[in-house]
């Protein structure tokens, strides 16, 4: 299938999901990230979820980022310029809603992308290479390209792989993981 007809069919199964469901499925996924080899950096890029798409919990994540005294990022979203800036999650950030309903830091300590050594990567679908498929905007594409090669790039999804995304171009930034509530996908070899 296409990237318009994955995200057309996951964006429609998305919204068929009960926020108990949401809830359940959340927590799994967090309990799977725990068996991956990922807990030893320092900074973590996640994303805070956009309630009205019905996007993955992501405090669970947070709050065992927390739990573990890592330096949580968070980014902030530039419509014009498809960017994103990178945010220090303090205990004093002030998180707003934007037009488009993404909470994100009103401002803060600006932390830049070559910092960050593991992004939660947020997406409608991903396939068995470890493509992904996410609104269609290309801004996690962007700011993935902007960190280093070796930061872990691990995606969240309620659902499990398709086979292949047919119409992947150039600029996609390959998953090293990809976590369900029920597995783990392993795209990288192995971590140095």
């Amino acid at each position: 299938m296409t990237k318009s007809e994955l995200r057309r069919l996951y964006k429609q199964k998305r919204q068929e999901l009960s926020l108990e469901m949401i809830e359940t499925e959340s927590l799994a996924i967090s309990n799977q990230l725990l068996q991956l080899p990922i807990w030893d950096f320092s900074f973590y890029h996640i994303f805070l979820s956009i309630t009205e798409h019905k996007e993955i919990n992501t405090d669970y994540i947070l709050n065992i980022l927390s739990g573990k005294d890592k330096n949580i990022v968070i980014s902030k979203s530039h419509f014009k310029s498809l960017r994103m800036t990178n945010y220090l999650l303090t205990d004093s950030t002030v998180i707003k809603k934007n037009s488009w309903n993404i909470p994100e830091p009103v401002d803060g300590i600006d932390i830049d992308s070559q910092k960050i050594d593991v992004v939660f990567v947020p997406l409608l679908a991903f396939d068995k290479r470890g493509h992904r498929i996410g609104y269609g905007k290309g801004f996690y594409d962007k700011f993935l390209s902007e960190c280093r090669p070796e930061t872990l790039k691990i995606g969240l999804s309620f659902f499990e792989a398709e086979e292949i995304i047919n119409d992947i171009s150039d600029s996609d930034v390959v998953l090293d993981y990809c976590v369900t509530p029920y597995q783990h996908y392993i795209f990288k070899k192995s971590i140095d």
